[in-house]
């Protein structure tokens, strides 16, 4: 009988360069939408390959259900394939589940016996929703935001957001019974992250998810899975650690298991400090002296016997304690990367004018558009998919030469801007041999951890690697700095982090972003763009 849930037990995992897991156990039951959370690189991308059966694990049992999906950033096709061709694919098995159905009705007229296969055949057809899957595939392209995408279009001529938003449709589309989301939301805006949720809530299997997007996760999940290690032994950290009920509920609840757990280390501490203390300074004390030679030395040497006992009772029972409290102590806590912010130094006066877009077009991509940004303003960039948000900044940072309207800058301006797709010029490199190279130190910035340092590029995570090129951007701050979907791939903490640390930027902030969460927060001027007429 085909599983229906998701199991992972005592899964251990490792690299070459690093251990992975230990020891990860978690259970997804149908129904249940579980998210993984935990620091850039802790796992979470490898843990949703385990699940998938694309990695093996180094030990550990895992119980998954005969079909499987997961969202892959990179469609498994040629660029010259279809979008026809994808949906096609992807629903393959579904409509093979109408076809083995119509074969077991047909077996039953000749063998009564085959009315197991008809039950288990139409089972399947009732869960993928078979009969109306054509009116899926309309409903989906729509609700993802991919309708005005012309079915016969290769791959290789549309863009990279939609590329992944026919990626989710597919998966979707393909209807398996354990569903696998490795940062769904990444490309969708609000519409089509109220229809992912929507659909989420309706799913009939399991799913597991890994995502930053924190509004995403406070409207979806029933449950998280926290992979920073907890409160452990000190040899062997746990890794984990389950929460039940909302996001919200998690953050409150995760703060006070760390409020816990640094006082249980503190205290424990502590007393390990005084059981050393009394083992060592009471074992000086148990002390015997020679055969008295006198009566008043005899007596003397009667209490002084006593006393060496009782000490050496006291010193046993310290040592007992101390082998029991060493063997049980937690391990210290580990505190999870912190942004230090920004380094200050002279920008312009906050009242002057230092970087005007006005009426500036891209045909097809951005629809005339003006913006004035002065030296300490802090704006927020809204839209659409297709809206003009990336092409926005790219006119703002100068990398694009608008089709109409024009860029006015201060002379001698520095723009910076953090990019949504990085593109490393070599994936070899370690970030050590990059800041070698470019005579920087982004120690004090609290965003790449130094185990990270001596890695492959290509070897990090996109968390890291994004974290690694904000660095080397803020680590000479901009006048203006330019940030595109700035809490993609960020862990959760660091992503507040960043919020609050923009206050504190010494020159202009320009942000373009989908994040509900910090659009939520967010108190400057917002600019809201339409996409442009195609």
């Amino acid at each position: 009988m085909p599983a229906h849930h998701l199991l992972l037990d005592g899964i251990a995992m490792s690299f070459p360069d690093r251990v992975v897991f230990t020891d990860v156990s978690l259970t997804v039951p149908p129904g249940a939408r579980v998210a993984l959370v935990g620091e850039n690189g802790i796992g979470k991308s490898t843990l949703l390959r385990i699940a998938a059966g694309e990695l093996e694990p180094d030990a550990g049992a895992i119980e998954r259900p005969d079909r499987t999906g997961m969202l892959w950033q990179e469609l498994p096709y040629p660029e010259t394939a279809t979008v026809t061709d994808v949906i096609a694919d992807a629903v393959a098995p579904v409509r093979q589940i109408v076809e083995r159905l119509e074969e077991a009705a047909v077996g039953i007229g000749e063998d009564p016996r085959s009315e197991g296969a008809y039950a288990e055949a139409l089972e399947a057809a009732e869960f993928s929703d078979a009969w109306g899957l054509d009116a899926r595939i309309h409903e989906t392209l729509a609700g993802l935001g991919l309708s005005d995408v012309a079915r016969e279009r290769e791959l290789g001529s549309i863009s990279g957001g939609q590329r992944s938003r026919l990626a989710l449709a597919a998966l979707l589309l393909s209807h398996p019974t354990l569903l696998l989301l490795d940062e769904p939301t990444n490309h969708l805006d609000d519409d089509a992250t109220a229809f992912l949720v929507q659909q989420l809530e309706e799913w009939r299997g399991p799913v597991l998810i890994a995502s930053h997007d924190r509004a995403f996760l406070d409207d979806i999940a029933t449950g998280i899975i926290d992979l920073d290690p907890a409160a452990g032994p000190y040899d062997s950290p746990r890794q984990g650690t389950v929460y039940t009920g909302s996001f919200t509920n998690y953050l409150e609840q995760r703060e006070l298991d760390r409020v816990r757990w640094r006082k249980r280390y503190s205290d424990e501490q502590a007393e390990l400090k005084r059981l050393r203390h009394e083992v060592k300074v009471g074992a000086r004390d148990v002390f015997h002296t020679d055969k008295p030679r006198t009566e008043a030395r005899a007596s003397k040497k009667f209490y002084s016997d006593k006393a060496a006992k009782t000490v050496g009772r006291r010193v046993r029972d310290a040592r007992t304690q101390l082998e029991r409290l060493e063997s049980s102590q937690v391990r210290k806590p580990i505190e999870p990367l912190s942004f230090a912010g920004f380094d200050s130094r002279r920008h312009p006066p906050a009242g002057d004018t230092v970087l005007a877009i006005q009426s500036a077009s891209v045909d097809g991509r951005l629809a005339p558009t003006s913006i004035g940004v002065k030296g300490h303003d802090r704006w927020l960039v809204t839209g659409s998919n297709g809206a003009g948000k990336s092409t926005l900044l790219q006119v703002m940072d100068g990398t694009l030469e608008p089709d109409g309207g024009r860029r006015l800058a201060r002379p001698g301006l520095h723009v910076g801007r953090l990019a949504q797709d990085l593109v490393w010029p070599n994936l070899d490199l370690t970030p050590r041999q990059i800041l070698d190279a470019l005579d920087l130190d982004i120690g004090s910035l609290g965003l790449v951890h130094p185990r990270d340092l001596t890695r492959r590029l290509g070897d990090l995570s996109l968390g890291t690697q994004r974290r690694l090129a904000l660095a080397l951007l803020v680590s000479n701050p901009p006048d203006v700095l330019l940030l595109d979907e700035p809490t993609n791939h960020l862990s959760l903490a660091l992503a507040e982090e960043l919020e609050d640390a923009l206050a504190d930027y010494p020159g202009a902030v320009v942000v373009a972003s989908h994040d509900r969460w910090l659009r939520r927060r967010w108190s400057g001027p917002t600019l809201a763009l339409v996409a442009s007429d195609r």
